[in-house]
């Protein structure tokens, strides 16, 4: 069951919202243990992971859901960058993975100043080859942390991995602004999304408090081309740039992550426990 509700905004704003009522979800594949981390690859598929079950899987339109790869370690998110390169967060060997198109597999990071990273989770990739991840950790994760903070971590194109800030809360979800100029993180403990400002070179400034107190526990991020964020807590809210609630789309099952994707990059992918969805607009 799937309800929208309308954020109770100025009339302007929910006039505004009245576009994201009409979204049709389709079922594309379920029967997982829990579903994280969707990636749409420029090659025309959607990549996504099947955590507790190791597993990396491919979903390509008109075709079966495929194993990429299992023995994956435990995959949370994932992203692709300009060359279709894949990257993965593995929770369970700690570490940041790079898959190139042959299948090759090569470790990105796995230790910060010589101690064990927590537990990667969230990535994403700009379009000049800088990689930024969350490293929380939850659950057992926790009982075997070697670093005493939670972390956002920037891995350049070139020179060593540097770190862009250091959390009380636990980092999850992460994403970009259409331009790339702004870094926005979720802060599952704290219940917000931080912003960062990027400069030419990757580097991260003015971190700031962009959306106070989310719904629900934020768990994943997407941004649609006019900017606009929709967090994954559970429900679906989104947000303008300033950090404003437009509308919130209500679910029966809670959403750990999105993405956006397809040729048009306007279809929403949503993993929710053990299904993977997607949302389009109903005219599309």
């Amino acid at each position: 069951m799937i309800r929208l509700l309308p954020a109770v905004l100025a009339l302007s704003i929910a006039l505004f919202a009245q576009e994201f009522t009409d979204l049709k979800f389709d079922r594309l594949s379920q029967g997982y243990r829990f579903t994280e981390g969707p990636a749409w690859c420029k090659d025309g598929y959607l990549i996504f992971s099947d955590t507790p079950s190791d597993r990396l899987l491919k979903w390509t339109p008109g075709s079966p859901v495929e194993v990429l790869r299992s023995d994956a370690h435990g995959p949370a998110g994932n992203a692709f960058d300009a060359q279709g390169r894949l990257y993965t967060c593995e929770t369970r060997t700690r570490r940041v993975t790079r898959t190139d198109k042959s299948g090759k597999i090569g470790v990105l990071a796995e230790r910060w100043e010589g101690k064990r990273l927590n537990a990667p989770n969230g990535i994403v990739v700009a379009k000049n080859g800088s990689v930024y991840f969350t490293d929380p950790a939850f659950g057992e994760q926790s009982d075997h942390r070697e670093l005493d903070f939670y972390g956002v971590y920037h891995i350049p194109p070139k020179g060593a991995m540097e770190l862009v800030a250091k959390f009380t809360g636990r980092p999850h979800g992460i994403t970009f602004s259409p331009n790339g100029r702004i870094l926005y993180v979720a802060d599952a403990d704290a219940k917000n999304v931080r912003a960062f400002d990027l400069d030419k070179n990757g580097e991260a400034s003015n971190d700031r408090v962009l959306v106070p107190k989310t719904l629900g526990i934020p768990t994943g991020i997407a941004v649609d081309d006019k900017g606009n964020l929709w967090v994954a807590g559970g429900n679906i809210g989104i947000y303008n740039p300033e950090g404003k609630r437009l509308h919130t789309i209500e679910m029966h099952d809670p959403v750990s992550a999105c993405a956006f994707g397809e040729a048009d990059m306007k279809s929403l992918f949503l993993t929710v426990r053990g299904v993977v969805m997607r949302a389009r607009h109903g005219g599309d």
